[in-house]
């Protein structure tokens, strides 16, 4: 007798959920996940295994749990005069999303965020059993900060996750919406910045607002900018006293050694591992350029990705676009699609395939 998950017992307000994922095929050209995929530096791969190669020899002893290390090499990274008491980091930053959730979320209370935005949003809200709530957007994906403040003052949560740039909309986010937010806000605001790095350089990030918002903290990832999906690191800046809270709900010693050594050996090598940024940024302007071209309606973005409209039926172009050996995302959002800008030779393979199936009707 075969069981389905239905004969197990689940809790209640999980039967609903399913669970995050995003199609993986072995296609030659995968652009849905909004990946770098750019190889990392050869120079810069060798030396990572150099501290690997150290690390392992003590792998018979746990790990240091405060990665103090890694804390202090993260705040170097990020600057706006940030100490190690200052960072947190996990197993990706859905990880330290989740510590976040499950300290000031949890059942009884509220997670909100503009909709639509990361689907992992309301997956970690909800499995740390937080009632997760939508608000909403203008027609373009932006935020206003009287819109923004005037929703979450209606919803009263208990988290607030503003996603600068947005995924899966790529729309930047102004200062001025999170101190509204943050004003009108009762609960943390955490703003998840995960392709912070892809904005425009003299974009100011949040890390500015930090100082005397206790209730405030900026969210990064090393999977983007980094090309470090595969290693799994994420990591976020607050007041110390947040990060004091986050203490109580991560497992102990939850990051490898091998995880924080390859990690501060990155870091360590951050000029060349984001020197490939600036080529990602201009294969996702060709994208944008082309696409308008071709008659679809792509959306600003300051990421890694573009998401564009005037698909007629996303669901056959996605299939077409699959049968010429090139992986896009369809969000769900109705008319569009997502892509993820690659090197060179993947952009150009999605351009091509994509003009081959004919213009935008």
């Amino acid at each position: 007798m075969t069981l389905s998950l239905h004969d197990l017992p689940l809790r209640d307000d999980l039967r609903r959920l399913k669970p995050y994922g995003a199609p993986q095929a072995p296609l030659p050209v995968a652009l849905n996940v909004n990946e770098n995929t750019h190889p990392i530096p050869e120079a810069v791969a060798s030396d990572i295994l150099d501290d690997i190669a150290v690390a392992i020899r003590d792998v018979n002893r746990y790990p240091d749990r405060e990665f103090t290390t890694l804390r202090e090499a993260f705040a170097d990274y990020l600057g706006h005069g940030l100490t190690a008491d200052q960072i947190w980091a996990g197993n990706g930053s859905n990880e330290v999303l989740q510590h976040i959730l499950q300290a000031f979320g949890g059942p009884g209370r509220t997670a909100f965020g503009f909709a639509p935005t990361y689907s992992m949003y309301p997956l970690i809200a909800q499995g740390t059993g937080a009632r997760w709530i939508a608000g909403t957007r203008e027609p373009d994906y932006s935020i206003t900060p009287e819109d923004a403040a005037a929703q979450v003052r209606a919803a009263d949560p208990d988290v607030v996750i503003l996603c600068s740039p947005n995924n899966p909309t790529g729309t930047p986010l102004g200062l001025d919406v999170v101190e509204a937010v943050y004003d009108a806000a009762r609960g943390v605001v955490i703003v998840d910045e995960a392709y912070q790095e892809f904005a425009p350089h003299d974009a100011l990030s949040a890390l500015t607002l930090l100082e005397g918002r206790p209730r405030l903290a900026i969210s990064r990832t090393m999977s983007k900018a980094f090309a470090f999906a595969g290693a799994r690191v994420g990591y976020l800046a607050a007041d110390p006293a947040f990060i004091d809270a986050l203490r109580l709900v991560r497992l102990p010693y939850h990051l490898s050694a091998l995880t924080q050594a390859a990690a501060v050996a990155a870091l360590r090598n951050a000029d060349v591992m984001l020197g490939m940024v600036e080529e990602i940024v201009e294969q996702r302007d060709r994208i944008t350029a082309t696409l308008e071209a071709l008659g679809y309606t792509p959306h600003e973005t300051w990421s890694n990705f573009v998401l564009f409209g005037g698909v007629a039926d996303p669901r056959a172009t996605w299939q077409q676009l699959y049968d010429r050996g090139v992986l896009v995302r369809d969000v769900g959002i109705p008319g569009h699609l997502r892509v993820s800008a690659g090197t060179e030779s993947e952009t150009t393979a999605f351009l091509d395939a994509l003009a081959s199936i004919g213009s935008a009707s």
